[in-house]
């Protein structure tokens, strides 16, 4: 088993008095997808806020056998973790070009730069044929693909993705799910935050179960899936359905879709 490319333990984190994660415990290992998973409130979008340094927090997060104390956003960007966050937050009046370069600003390295362009274009083929176009008016998968293109802009070693299939109509989050796993293979390790539970253990290899604020559950996808408590509190009727496809099992969800 390899050692640890990210490192959380002990942590505490919030937002001013009030407290959110308590003795938070994880463990990424380099190349692996793993699924953080767990309802509306659980407290997965604050502990991507503490590992990006966006929040205070208290315990040990350490990437690659640094520690991140005392460590700014800015600089925790520049070592390699790099977050795609919950609604994308693109620059809706910027085209597509000028959104992924912005996941770039702080390289310097302008050979690279273009190269990496026609990279992820050649990830993200819907986009090649936009790149002009305000990223405002695209369809609510393409921006996802807009918020991916550009944090692999950075280089990322780490890419932490939340809630990317928010909002998305099922063929798309198959669509985003198969890119996941090519990002994988080319060498990035994954972080996938979600509250679609069979989503993310669809595509990862291991996973984590957070229920107020606390790690409740950890395991290999398998694992998790066939937990009957993760069964009964996130799959539900999903779980009783005779092998239907990700699309399929996602419908079952009853989220709001978008193109």
């Amino acid at each position: 088993m390899s050692e640890s490319l990210l490192r959380v333990a002990r942590l505490d984190a919030g937002y001013g008095e009030m407290p959110v994660l308590r003795g938070v415990n994880v463990d990424i290992r380099a190349a692996e997808i793993v699924a953080l998973v767990g309802g509306n409130g659980a407290g997965k979008t604050t502990l991507l806020r503490a590992i990006s340094r966006l929040i205070p927090s208290q315990g040990e997060l350490r990437f690659d056998g640094r520690s991140l104390g005392g460590t700014t956003a800015d600089q925790v960007f520049e070592m390699g973790l790099v977050q795609v966050p919950e609604g994308r937050q693109l620059f809706d009046h910027m085209s597509v070009e000028e959104n992924l370069q912005m996941g770039a600003y702080a390289r310097r390295d302008k050979t690279a730069i273009e190269a990496d362009l026609d990279r992820v274009y050649g990830i993200f083929p819907a986009l090649a044929g936009r790149r002009r176009q305000l990223a405002g008016s695209m369809s609510g998968g393409e921006q996802q693909m807009c918020a991916m293109a550009r944090a692999l802009m950075a280089r990322p070693r780490l890419l932490m993705v939340d809630e990317m299939s928010l909002g998305l109509a099922p063929v798309i989050v198959d669509s985003l799910l198969d890119t996941m796993a090519r990002i994988r293979s080319e060498g990035v390790t994954v972080l996938l935050v979600e509250q679609d539970v069979h989503a993310a253990l669809s595509v990862a290899d291991r996973g984590y179960v957070m229920q107020i604020g606390e790690i409740v559950r950890e395991g290999t996808a398998k694992e998790l899936e066939s937990d009957p408590d993760v069964r009964r509190a996130y799959l539900g009727e999903i779980a009783t359905a005779s092998s239907p496809g990700r699309a399929a099992r996602s419908r079952a969800t009853g989220r709001r879709m978008e193109d």
